[in-house]
């Protein structure tokens, strides 16, 4: 199976903020996964370079926009290697030899099916949005997301067709053919086709932005930004190339990962400028809320803005891995703030999960000179009079191995390839609960004085959740899942099963006072 997964490319006029560490965080998750289940997966992120914002942001600092972007595009780069992101590509659009014959290829495919025509606009544009707005999305007569007023404009402009392709955006969506996540995203769009959509500005003269992917037809003008960032998903791939055979392979994508703020681009022009162009729109585009601090949306002016290199710093990055992935939901907004960051971080790390791995490899090593031998199935079952294991209910009398093989990992499954990442990770946090509980339960610092044999198997027992462990977080925290497998090593033969195990030098999350 082929898995081709996305991330909106990134405005490059600033530094990424914890937003778009999230996004980059979710896709790295699902792209790790899929490769893990034996998935042909590619990942794409970038940098969107081109338009006003960017030339005007670039005269600020009194760079000109290519050197203004190659800046950019650098610290976005630094930034993917500090979280570990596993992109396969990073496309930029000021690329004239990469991306530009893709753009190109798209144009032209459009002016083909007959959708770009010439006209004149005239309405309102917000810079920060780069996109055209009506008043009545304002409020008090500024955008809503940037609050800026938006510049009046008449120009001569090409104009898309969107109208054109209502009547098929609608069945799409309906249908899932479009599958847009969650639901209520997706009535949204279909709500605004029911408005009636109207045809778009496609194209930008070269005087008012003197910084794009200039018209093929028309040297004068240039394409409007979103209209060559997103056809970056398709020359990513090597569309309009001599090599189309990763574009054969891999479209239509998989899953599509953005903010809702940008969803209706997405969800509306993206799949038809696809349409027009006789390609396939996404399978899925899974949208998902803000990052919130304290409870607002974070901005310069309250001060509450995260720098996810602080983050990184102080905790480590698997740290702020773990918090995106368990505490923000995939759909809605999540809020951090450094408070609960470090409570979360304490509790469910430090005392979690670190000290489980430390308890477990100790004993090991003091008891059985880190080698533990036996077959899973007479690993001691869990013992459901212990308030810990109380919900396990029907398991009761099972062992470890059983509950993973037949609980744990099918759903753990189930909700990764539903994109349920904070819930398949209170999976993972339910086996590490069963464990401390196993540990409670059977004491084998007690009953090892007594019972060694039976004490090794209480021990295989855990060992053998922590390899399990380590296999289930590797998508979500590789390098904490890489330090757990490095210090247990498996070997099988015929049915038994040795654990070979070394303790821990140091703990894997320090606590934090």
């Amino acid at each position: 199976m082929k898995f081709y997964i996305t991330t909106p490319i990134f405005y490059a006029n600033a530094r990424l903020h914890m937003g778009h560490t999230y996004t980059l965080v979710l896709a790295d998750i699902l792209a790790r996964y899929h490769r893990t289940i034996g998935d042909q997966t590619f990942f794409l992120t970038g940098s969107d370079e081109h338009g006003e914002k960017i030339a005007r942001a670039a005269q600020k600092e009194g760079l000109g926009p290519q050197v203004f972007v190659n800046g950019k595009a650098e610290l976005f780069q630094e930034l993917l290697k500090e979280l570990h992101i596993s992109n396969d590509t990073f496309i930029r659009t000021s690329d004239q030899k990469r991306h530009w014959p893709g753009a190109v290829k798209l144009w032209r495919a459009l002016e083909a099916s007959g959708d770009i025509y010439q006209g004149i606009y005239h309405g309102l544009y917000c810079v920060g949005c780069e996109a055209f707005v009506t008043e009545k999305e304002l409020v008090h007569g500024k955008c809503v997301l940037h609050d800026m007023v938006p510049e009046k404009i008449e120009e001569e402009n090409l104009f898309f067709k969107l109208s054109r392709y209502s009547t098929e955006l609608k069945r799409l969506i309906e249908s899932g053919e479009l599958k847009i996540t969650p639901e209520s995203r997706g009535r949204e769009m279909l709500a605004l086709i029911g408005e009636g959509l109207a045809d778009v500005s496609i194209s930008r003269l070269m005087g008012g932005v003197p910084w794009g992917v200039p018209l093929p037809s028309d040297p004068s003008k240039v394409m409007y930004v979103w209209c060559d960032a997103l056809s970056s998903y398709l020359s990513a791939l090597g569309y309009g190339s001599d090599d189309e055979t990763n574009v054969n392979l891999y479209w239509p994508a998989d899953v599509q990962i953005l903010g809702k703020d940008i969803l209706r681009f997405h969800a509306l022009l993206w799949p038809a400028l696809l349409l027009s162009a006789h390609l396939a729109p996404p399978k899925e585009l899974l949208v998902h809320g803000f990052i919130t601090s304290g409870g607002a949306k974070m901005s310069k002016t309250l001060g509450n803005v995260l720098d996810p290199e602080e983050f990184i710093k102080e905790y480590g990055i698997d740290a702020l891995r773990y918090y995106l992935a368990r505490e923000v939901s995939t759909t809605e907004d999540g809020d951090l703030t450094r408070e609960k960051f470090k409570e979360t971080y304490n509790a469910n790390l430090a005392n979690g999960l670190g000290n489980l791995v430390s308890r477990t490899l100790k004993m090991a090593t003091q008891y059985f000179n880190g080698t533990i031998t036996s077959e899973p199935s007479r690993v001691p079952p869990l013992r459901v009079d212990n308030a810990t294991l109380s919900v396990i209910g029907d398991l009761e009398g099972v062992n470890i191995p059983y509950v993973i093989m037949n609980d744990i990992l099918p759903r753990y499954h189930a909700l990764l390839r539903a994109h349920e990442i904070p819930k398949a990770m209170d999976v993972v946090w339910e086996l590490i609960g069963y464990l401390d509980g196993y540990i409670t339960s059977y004491e084998p610092f007690k009953l090892i004085k007594t019972d060694p044999e039976m004490t090794e198997r209480v021990i295989w027992g855990l060992v053998y959740g922590l390899h399990e462990i380590a296999e289930m977080l590797f998508p979500m925290m590789p390098l904490t899942a890489g330090k757990i497998k490095e210090l247990i090593t498996v070997k099988e033969e015929e049915g038994i099963v040795t654990f070979t195990t070394a303790s821990l030098s140091a703990p894997l999350f320090m606590r934090k006072e």
